[in-house]
């Protein structure tokens, strides 16, 4: 935990220090024991050091305990003795064994998420059964589930056991309703662009599938290796800090206003220009957000932006334009990692918009990166939170299985593909699942030999042969990596199974058509593109729209939760499950 992989975010940043571990090193503790690669014991427990080491946990009060052993993923033994030992010694302190959190091979990564289990376990053991009785006193009698990582759900016994797997869920919420949206809408390839006050939250879509990951990290250096929706984080949002650096060049972000004292134009005594007050300089942005919860004060964001123009020797509202172009190049840099850097055109994508801020940057976005669509949810600010509603739940059960292709008995994978699904299949049984509601997803994970990463590739059906799945991961490579060597051997690394829960999902009920015309409820002046020009432009409340209703940029659509901006030359047309549908080239050449 001390040396970790020995590397950095930024390996020329001689001032960028990694993380501390998350446990001190007087509280890192050892004991005798050995079992080797192949699982046989050399040495066994020392219980007489076991003891010692449990006494030590007594006196300082320890209340979580991580055990990590080397080799325990495949043989258990010793850490399941520990625990024993742990348990009986000291009731009520919470236990995380490695060879159940995370039973696989790389002991550095299998002890940070170890840890990173063990130090969440006792918080949301106490926060879950606080939850349970106050429900229950409040007279809710239903289910009570926790999105995780991973894009599903979890009981509330799971999740005191796998507390880990809820770390940076709530960027997996965004993800997940963005795919439900784009499927919808009938897009099998999509971009969610998830942007809220302190970040934006890129993820991606390929082919209908989310991609999923298994080695990310809330500080670098500790990795956590639960299977998790890939979600790309930077800090750009409606709270990003406008600020000049050294060289005089304008930056935005990564650190944020917060909510308090937030922008300048709360009125909250915030100094600092963000994003959210150079929308208001320019006109994008109503006084009253929130429906009237939130007023702005039009001069403290004028004031705020001005410091940050007589830095760069420009007007207020030039300076609110270069914030936002640098916020948007920001935010397009994500989009391009996400796709263009994984060999994917954003041509090929729709955009879907999301977030309190993700609206007002969303066609900018699309031209900035040609992409064809751009689809902006009924209420972009609570998409995320529904995406809460669209998920099952899940749980992910693994094996190593290191073997080459060549040699591997399919008979041998076939059975332990039984072993994994039937484990999954319990563990569904005791979340109180109905067993016509599980649902089984098989993958293998594979690289080329030397490699060490891996890719997972889907299992369609019972094993007989591995030519098939080689042929598959030859393709996979390709699209992930740009290049496959389809001479070179190919191993089998570890094999997994996804179990799910099938949960009833919410219906969404299609708008009614309206026969009115529309009409917009204001009118006023916006800047609302990067040339010296004021607009006297429409302002529509979005509650107002309906089906098949066109609006032709510029206009602003305003709702409480969000304000949407439409450019000239862009056009948007409401469709049935009330989503806006905005075509960005429309009248401009696409790229």
């Amino acid at each position: 935990m001390e040396i970790r992989r020995g590397t950095k975010s930024d390996l020329w940043d001689a001032y960028d220090d990694v993380a501390p571990p998350y446990i001190a090193r007087r509280d890192r503790l050892v004991v005798t024991e050995r079992i080797d690669s192949t699982g046989r014991v050399i040495a066994p427990l020392d219980t007489e050091e076991a003891h010692a080491v449990i006494e030590v946990l007594r006196r300082r009060g320890i209340e979580t305990v991580a055990i990590c052993f080397l080799n325990s993923y495949v043989n258990p033994v010793h850490e399941r003795e520990m625990q024993e030992l742990v348990t009986a010694a000291l009731p009520g302190v919470a236990v995380s064994v490695s060879s159940t959190v995370l039973p696989e091979i790389m002991e550095h990564e299998r002890f940070s998420t170890t840890v990173v289990n063990a130090l969440l376990s006792p918080l949301i053991e106490r926060y879950t059964s606080s939850l349970e009785r106050e429900l229950v006193d409040a007279g809710y009698r239903g289910k009570i589930h926790l999105l995780h990582g991973g894009g599903g759900v979890m009981t509330v016994h799971s999740a005191q056991k796998y507390a880990g797997r809820l770390a940076s869920s709530g960027v997996a919420a965004g993800a997940i309703a963005s795919k439900h949206i784009a499927l919808a809408c009938g897009f099998d390839n999509s971009i969610g662009a998830d942007i809220g006050g302190t970040s934006a939250d890129i993820s991606i879509v390929v082919g209908g599938e989310s991609k999923i990951v298994r080695n990310w990290h809330v500080d670098y250096g500790h990795p956590i290796c639960f299977p998790s929706l890939e979600v790309l984080t930077i800090g750009a949002g409606g709270g990003s800090v406008a600020w000049v650096d050294d060289g005089g060049a304008l930056r935005v972000g990564p650190h944020s206003a917060g909510g308090v004292p937030g922008p300048a134009c709360y009125g909250l005594g915030g100094q600092a220009a963000t994003t959210t007050d150079a929308q208001l300089v320019l006109g994008r942005l109503s006084t009253s957000l929130a429906g009237g919860l939130r007023i702005l004060v039009p001069e403290q964001a004028a004031a705020a932006v001005g410091r940050i123009a007589a830095q760069i020797g420009s007007s207020v509202e030039e300076a609110a334009a270069g914030i936002l172009r640098v916020a948007s190049a920001n935010m397009a840099d994500a989009l391009r990692i996400m796709s263009v850097r994984r060999g994917h055109d954003p041509r090929d994508f729709a955009l879907i918009a999301f977030g309190g801020a993700g609206p007002l940057h969303a066609v900018d976005l699309a031209r900035e990166l040609g992409i064809p669509e751009v689809v902006v949810p009924a209420h972009p600010g609570v998409t995320s939170a529904v995406g809460c509603l669209l998920v099952d739940i899940r749980h992910d059960v693994g094996a190593m299985f290191i073997r080459d292709v060549e040699s591997a008995d399919p008979y041998e994978v076939e059975s332990m593909f039984l072993e994994l699904e039937s484990a999954s299949r319990a563990s569904l049984l005791e979340d109180r699942v109905e067993p016509e509601r599980i649902s089984l997803q098989r993958f293998v994970e594979m690289r080329y030999r030397g490699q060490s990463r891996s890719l997972p590739v889907a299992v369609d059906g019972p094993v007989r042969v591995l030519d098939g799945l080689v042929a598959k991961f030859h393709a996979q490579h390709r699209r992930e990596f740009g290049f496959s060597q389809i001479g070179a051997e190919v191993e089998l690394y570890q094999l997994s199974v996804a179990a799910f829960g099938v949960v009833d999902k919410p219906r969404i009920t299609p708008g009614s058509h309206g026969t009115a015309p529309l009409e917009p409820a204001a009118r006023r002046r916006v800047r609302v593109t990067d040339e010296d020009t004021w607009i006297e432009t429409p302002v529509y409340r979005r509650e107002d729209l309906y089906p098949e209703a066109r609006l032709d940029g510029p206009a602003i659509i305003a709702q409480a939760d969000s304000t949407t901006l439409l450019p000239p030359d862009s056009v948007a047309v409401v469709d049935d499950m009330l989503n806006l549908r905005v075509s960005p080239f429309a009248g401009v050449r696409s790229p």
